[in-house]
């Protein structure tokens, strides 16, 4: 009877043990909470978290991305972490949404312009998005 219980106490402590290690890959960085409270941010390598209290609520992605939409494609990342935490689930329909606005306002012009529209899109949409701690590196329009 005393076995098993030493048993379980010491297979329980030993996970616990191993789900308080994290392992942040390099180009990522982790947005931990703690009761709801506001994230510590974990950037990339060896971490220890209490893995009953500490829940990794935001996993952001410091890489380039890529988000499709109807005429085009936008290359963003994120730049600082700590700001874009409180956005990133929403981020890729808030850039979609200010790409698509921009267009709208842009006078589009001749065919040949595709490439000066989309500099002039990723400059209108980054006047909001550098707020937020991203930034979108270049806006590639179809051919029409």
């Amino acid at each position: 009877m005393l076995t098993t219980a030493l048993i379980a106490t010491t297979l329980i402590a030993f996970a616990l043990a191993a789900a308080s290690v994290r392992r942040i890959p390099e180009g990522q960085v982790y947005s931990v909470r703690r009761f709801g409270r506001s994230p510590a941010l974990l950037t990339a390598g060896t971490h220890l978290v209490l893995p009953v209290l500490d829940r990794v609520f935001h996993k952001i992605d410091l890489g380039g991305q890529v988000l499709r939409f109807e005429g085009g494609t936008v290359y963003w990342q994120v730049l600082e972490p700590e700001v874009a935490d409180e956005v990133i689930d929403e981020a890729p329909e808030l850039i979609r949404s200010n790409v698509v606005a921009a267009l709208r306002d842009t006078d589009t012009g001749r065919p040949a312009d595709r490439r000066a529209v989309g500099t002039q899109l990723k400059h209108a949409v980054n006047g909001s998005l550098r707020a937020r701690g991203m930034l979108v590196t270049r806006v590639e329009l179809d051919a029409a």
